[in-house]
């Protein structure tokens, strides 16, 4: 059974040593790091294709693994370029492969040579093989691009709206949130006070629904002045009879003019039903 308790010996200072490595004056990796100070550190690596060897011509299979020496000789961009120098296990020779971060390779600098198998199909009796770029570019029709805007954006907003969800601090959130309400009740007071508005007035967002029940409101409250002003208007009334009430109604000018003359064929009837003096009793 292996093992898993370390061996603190009795003369150990975790202040002094910090760790059991430290103590024996070894590193974390053993012999793999005895070139560290030189930026070297010995790594498995495995050749990723065939080569002949520089030194003593024997070919190499891919697949071979060696403990090279790994080290960084540069960087494309952001991505590191690493160097392995391998001990060829024929002989006494060396070789050096290196990566190619710009053409997604690796690359034989120095003690070997690759081998060369890229095949050819119109040199045996094949077809050529065509860039690819002209069909890529075929490929980004209308169709793609409107895929693109309607399912894949829209999609990829959803996403980010649920990360945002879950992952968002809620205090930043929170003050956020305070910081808005008291910038939008700094703007409220600041036209509530220019236009003399009363401070319990609640202010709305300015849009097209708002703009439109405030257009009903004024034409409602337009139409209540209205009413209840034509009801504080004075308005003559007319005494109830049987003529009255037989006849439509009318307005008042009307109304006015139907009782003068009402009241003017009164007066000549009763005048004409009256005898007249006797002449004696004048004559007397």
């Amino acid at each position: 059974m292996q093992g898993f308790n370390k061996y603190y010996p009795p003369d150990y200072d975790p202040d002094k040593h910090q760790s059991l490595n430290a103590y024996r004056g070894k590193h974390a990796l053993g012999d793999r790091a005895r070139k560290l100070d030189k930026g070297i550190l010995i790594t498995r690596f495995e050749l990723p294709f065939n080569i002949w060897c520089g030194t003593c011509n024997n070919h190499i299979g891919m697949g071979v693994r060696y403990n090279a020496e790994k080290k960084k000789v540069g960087a494309y961009y952001s991505t590191p370029i690493y160097s392995f120098r391998c001990k060829c296990h024929l002989c006494d020779g060396w070789f050096e492969i290196q990566t190619d971060p710009k053409n997604t390779r690796y690359v034989v600098v120095s003690g070997a040579r690759q081998k060369d198998e890229d095949w050819d199909p119109q040199e045996n009796g094949g077809f050529a093989i065509h860039d690819t770029e002209g069909k890529a570019a075929l490929e980004k029709t209308t169709e793609a691009q409107n895929h693109v805007t309607k399912v894949q954006i829209p999609r990829m907003e959803a996403l980010q709206g649920v990360s945002d969800h879950y992952n968002n601090d809620p205090y930043t959130l929170s003050s956020m949130e305070k910081k808005i309400e008291a910038q939008k009740r700094a703007d409220d007071d600041t036209i509530k006070g220019k236009y003399g508005l009363p401070e319990e007035l609640q202010l709305v967002e300015d849009d097209a629904e708002a703009k439109h029940q405030a257009r009903d409101e004024w034409a409602r409250a337009r139409m209540d002045y209205e009413a209840e002003k034509n009801s504080k208007r004075p308005r003559l009334s007319i005494p109830s009879s049987s003529t009255s009430q037989s006849r439509p109604k009318l307005d008042p000018v009307s109304s006015l003019k139907a009782r003068i003359l009402d009241n003017t064929r009164r007066s000549s009837t009763l005048a004409s039903k009256r005898k007249p003096p006797d002449r004696r009793v004048l004559l007397k």
